[in-house]
């Protein structure tokens, strides 16, 4: 399994090796049959020039050659729904994806990011959309090293060549809200709305890949169906989906699902629905209703019974402005506000206490990252109330936990929706903390290690249409998600008996096993498992594709 640089002499062979620049020599591929007898991949430059037998062709002199052995070539796997905007350049954040075979990412989720953001803030601030988002967002998307504020164009630019990985954005419409309308907790009006289309179709113009809601958070939620169809329109002309995440799932997953059709029948968009989870006979069943309606709907899910997300979201009520950190962190310190709290919210809330761990807690209480809450409370002395509202006030409600989801969203769950036909890999990874979930370090090789080898939900086939080809397809990365020649060199080689998770929510930062080759765009970005510090990755922009515009 180790990478050489060949130097024997030959000439242009008749399977055509000129302009080879690299050759992956002996891997299998996946078929619907099953795994391939061995094959040799012929990169040229960024491309695979051609996929051949084994040994067909002569390998052209100074060709650098990976030895396969035997192992899997996938294309590299795409991470429909990751929180990695800033992470993403973090050389730990970008090992681990690799190790996990993570080639591409999809960013700008749940409708709240950095752009498109206003250069310089307004005199009083209102509408500083980068430094709400940057702020509000804090505990899941951190802050991005540079980026300052500017268009999507400016936060694509912050890719190119500085990573190993390739970014696709989705433009987020909390953002685009805040922008026009501060965190006004009202329906926009049509001229605001107005407004909001303009930026959506110059961030799509910049590169971006699609549209992002994120309809449980402020101020998204006060989103009416005339606001989201009138910008989803925008995006069925261009042919890119709508990315949402619900306005509720589990017992809410019903209605929330009913919007999303609503708003795709009235204004024909194709729609993605995030980290879909739940009952999964009930969920399945509004997903196939869908399609008979002749509506274009898929999901993505993760391999994990527990999420994450910022406590403020998990714990407080919605009339509480926690898009707006000052004016809650104020209003959790008036005594009648908590009056209120405890009198009309709290009890509702009892069976969540003992589901909570903290992950991420900046500042005098970073102690209690890794602590389930009660245990916080203990050390403390006070009950989970005052402890959740100590937290939020000491971090300026920058804090972040993990919580065991309701008994609904079961194994048999998970399981389910992952083997249906519109599913496809996402992590959610949240990577700030000190004790963040695991699945930004082993999603991709839990799906593979349990649910392909293990348990035997996926082929090996059916798990490249998962994990890699059909988030190209719903992106429209056209050059990607596939092994065939003219495709973008993006190549992961697995082997198939030690690819493993090996992270846990008490050590949730170990990077997986089983892959230790790694190529994005022809070039080594991972070699004998360890980073090779190119940084080849690219600012991922829609491609024209067939029936695509």
């Amino acid at each position: 399994m180790s990478t050489t640089d060949r130097q024997d002499t030959h000439g242009p062979a008749a399977g055509g090796s000129a302009g080879v620049t690299l050759v992956v020599r002996g891997a299998r591929l996946t078929t619907p049959e099953g795994l391939s007898g061995p094959v040799d991949l012929l990169v040229a430059g960024d491309v695979i020039d051609h996929v051949v037998p084994a040994g067909s062709v002569p390998v052209p002199a100074g060709a650098h050659v990976i030895e396969a052995a035997g192992r899997i070539a996938f294309p590299g796997f795409v991470d429909s729904h990751v929180h990695g905007e800033a992470a993403v350049l973090d050389p730990d954040v970008q090992l681990a994806m690799l190790r996990q075979g993570v080639t591409s990412i999809v960013v700008g989720q749940d409708g709240v990011s950095y752009a498109p953001s206003a250069r310089q803030p307004v005199a009083d601030g209102t509408h500083d959309a980068h430094t709400w988002a940057t702020g509000y967002f804090s505990a899941i998307n951190g802050e991005h090293p540079t980026f300052r504020g500017g268009s999507v164009a400016d936060l694509l630019a912050t890719y190119e060549g500085t990573t190993p990985l390739n970014v696709a954005y989705l433009v987020p419409h909390g953002t685009l809200r805040y922008d026009v309308l501060g965190g006004a907790a009202r329906p926009a009006s049509p001229e605001e709305t107005g407004r909001m289309v303009a930026l959506l179709r110059e961030a799509l113009d910049d590169g971006a890949c699609g549209m992002s809601t994120g309809l449980e958070y402020a101020p998204a939620s006060n989103a009416t169906d005339d606001e989201l169809v009138a910008l989803t329109r925008v995006l069925a002309e261009h042919d890119l989906p709508h990315v949402s995440h619900m306005r509720g799932y589990e017992d809410r997953a019903g209605s929330a699902m009913a919007e999303l059709v609503r708003v795709a029948r009235a204004s024909g968009v194709a729609t993605h629905v995030s980290h879909y989870h739940g009952p999964a006979d009930e969920l399945i069943g509004y997903v196939e209703d869908a399609h008979a309606a002749g509506l274009d709907v898929t999901f993505d899910s993760y391999p994990y019974l527990r999420g994450c997300s910022i406590l403020s979201m998990v714990s407080l009520p919605t009339w509480l402005p926690v898009a707006d950190p000052d004016a809650t962190v104020a209003m959790l310190q008036d005594p009648d506000v908590v009056a209120r709290l405890r009198a009309e919210h709290f009890p509702g809330l009892a069976d969540l206490w003992e589901r909570v761990t903290m992950a991420a807690v900046p500042g005098e209480l970073q102690w209690s990252e890794g602590m389930a809450l009660l245990d916080v409370a203990d050390r403390l002395g006070l009950d989970p109330v005052e402890t959740t509202l100590r937290i939020l006030v000491s971090t300026h409600l920058r804090a972040g936990c993990v919580f065991a989801q309701p008994p609904t969203n079961s194994p048999g769950s998970v399981r389910a929706l992952l083997r249906h036909p519109a599913q496809m890999g996402g992590s959610d990874a949240i990577y700030q903390g000190g004790r963040p979930h695991p699945r930004g370090w082993g999603a991709f090789a839990r799906f593979l290690a349990e649910h392909v080898r293990a348990l035997g939900d996926w082929t090996w086939h059916d798990a490249e249409r998962h994990l890699s080809t059909a988030a190209a397809e719903r992106f429209g990365f056209g050059d990607r998600g596939v092994l065939r020649p003219g495709a973008r060199a993006d190549v992961v080689l697995l082997d198939p008996e030690t690819v493993q998770d090996v992270a846990t929510y008490e050590d949730p930062r170990r990077p997986a096993t089983g892959i230790d080759d790694v190529l994005v765009a022809g070039v080594p970005v991972l070699a004998g498992g360890r980073p090779t510090g190119a940084t080849p990755g690219r600012a991922l922009r829609p491609t024209v594709l067939a029936g695509r515009a």
